[in-house]
């Protein structure tokens, strides 16, 4: 069949099924709305199991699907100083992609108008009265969905013109020990005890499951990824020199690349098209942070839809955003030191204001104390600069492996 055979009419499409269309699906799905998931079949297209980190305030509508939570944070500063905190009423949760489609799937298939249609799509357009996804099926049939609303999650293929653009890249390790080595109950949000970077800075980030398993990552923001290789010896450093492991097997490893940038991201791309997620602006600048955010965008998005509005609101409000663009170029030019600056964040600021923060809910006065508690000359010199400087496209975007 051609790609102008089959047609199917539907109410609303959400291509891509990571983290940001299933959360959508399954908001629209609760509103009582019939949505139609497209993801990619087995084999190249589809992304490896993924693990995604976020802290809220009591159970949320996917806690069954959150692998381990922690009510203690902690962060280590390079020459050792220990910033520990239980930030509550905040839990730091872990959801891992799969166990998190399993539910949704099901869920999907238990309201009974809602589905899942493994095709790969090649093109997304507006149509007449609504708009059409091109796609071929698991068996090779070339597909036409019609749809009233399409709302694309699929990573965006060159970051939008921006003043400045580091990637958060990092590599994990799922690691058991032969002996018990960590604290179930005390997550390393940043231990700054490993060697920096000669732009950017690096940490590492511990998520123990176990008293003898942990999921142990280094990480890097600057403005290019390492190789395989040289991730590999950064975290045999961190295991060994740092963290003095001592013998484990590593059960399995997870890789990826996230653009923190100030670039704004169109969330509309036709009349009845639309961009969600990351490729939405979901993902926090400053951070990297995103599955927290895609929550509240598809909340935002069901309730434009139940007013008769259908649009993506903005994931993060103008303040964070211009926080952000601030502290971006601020670390890519080396005006502040990394590692210094978010240890001292860390010391100064209350940890469950500093995340409530890092989420977007604090208020104007709470992030005037905040910005007080940053290195204020450089700040406000990078703040004075930023309106002259030009935005430019450079071919970097999002990637995972």
């Amino acid at each position: 069949m051609t790609s102008g055979g089959p047609r199917a009419a539907h109410d609303i499409v959400v291509v891509g099924g990571g983290a940001a269309g299933l959360c959508l699906a399954h908001g629209l799905t609760a509103a009582g709305r019939a949505v139609t998931v497209v993801e990619a079949p087995d084999g190249p297209l589809r992304p490896p199991e993924r693990t995604w980190c976020y802290w809220e305030a009591g159970p949320g509508a996917f806690e069954q699907a959150v692998t381990a939570s922690w009510g203690r944070l902690r962060v280590r500063g390079p020459e050792g100083h220990v910033i520990e905190s239980e930030p509550a009423p905040l839990r730091y949760r872990m959801v891992r992609s799969g166990l998190f489609e399993q539910l949704v799937h099901a869920r999907l298939t238990e309201s009974g108008t809602s589905r899942v249609l493994r095709a790969t799509v090649h093109a997304v357009s507006d149509a007449h009265r609504g708009a059409e996804v091109r796609c071929t099926t698991a068996t090779g049939e070339a597909l036409t969905l019609r749809a009233d609303l399409v709302f694309d999650s699929r990573p965006v293929r060159r970051v939008p013109p921006h003043r400045t653009l580091l990637l958060q890249h990092f590599r994990g390790w799922f690691v058991r020990t032969s002996e018990p080595r960590f604290e179930p109950e005390v997550a390393d949000l940043m231990d700054f005890r490993v060697p920096q970077p000669r732009h950017g800075l690096a940490f590492g980030y511990v998520l123990p499951l176990a008293p003898d398993r942990a999921l142990v990552e280094y990480t890097e923001f600057s403005r290019t990824p390492l190789t395989a290789t040289a991730y590999d010896e950064a975290l045999r450093h961190y295991t060994g020199s740092v963290l003095r492991l001592g013998r484990f097997t590593v059960d399995s490893a997870e890789q990826g690349v996230i653009p923190m940038t100030d670039a704004r991201f169109p969330r509309r791309t036709g009349r009845a098209v639309f961009r969600i997620g990351a490729a939405g602006g979901a993902t926090r600048p400053a951070t990297g942070y995103t599955f927290a955010a895609v929550q509240r965008q598809s909340l935002a998005v069901a309730a434009a839809l139940e007013r008769g509005r259908p649009g993506v609101p903005p994931p993060h409000g103008r303040r964070s955003l211009a926080m952000d663009a601030v502290l971006l170029r601020a670390l890519d030019t080396g005006r502040v030191d990394g590692p210094r600056f978010f240890t001292d964040l860390f010391r100064r600021v209350p940890m469950e204001r500093l995340l409530r923060f890092l989420d977007g809910g604090s208020t104007p006065w709470e992030e005037f104390g905040i910005g007080l508690r940053t290195p204020v000359g450089p700040m406000l010199r990078t703040a004075a600069e930023l309106p002259f400087l030009t935005r430019r496209l450079t071919a970097r975007s999002e990637e995972r492996t």
